[in-house]
């Protein structure tokens, strides 16, 4: 079955859309804000973070950054983070704390 990622989001019919549990193209998740149904995200304690990093990899939409040639922790991209909470619960010295989207 050969798929039309371009149709996801937009208004067409039910017969028009993909079977569910199928990979029909790479690099999707880029196009996709999932940040827009968050109720919660993670918030960071400047004076708390030690830049252990920790967060970083556990994030599952890469949402915690790292500034480049260094090892500091950069920017939430809110725009990705579905507030699952993960690197919160991650976080050794509680630098991150889930708070309502505001």
């Amino acid at each position: 079955m050969k798929s039309d990622v371009s149709k996801l989001g937009l208004d067409c019919k039910w017969t028009d859309l993909t079977e569910g549990m199928q990979i029909y193209g790479s690099s999707t998740s880029v196009e996709f804000n999932t940040g827009e149904w968050a109720s919660v995200q993670p918030e960071i304690d400047n004076e708390k973070c030690i830049h252990c990093l920790l967060c970083v990899p556990v994030c599952p939409d890469s949402c915690i950054s790292v500034i480049k040639g260094t090892t500091a922790r950069g920017a939430i991209d809110y725009e990705h983070c579905k507030g699952c909470g993960i690197c919160v619960k991650t976080c050794p010295t509680g630098a991150l704390s889930m708070e309502g989207v505001r």
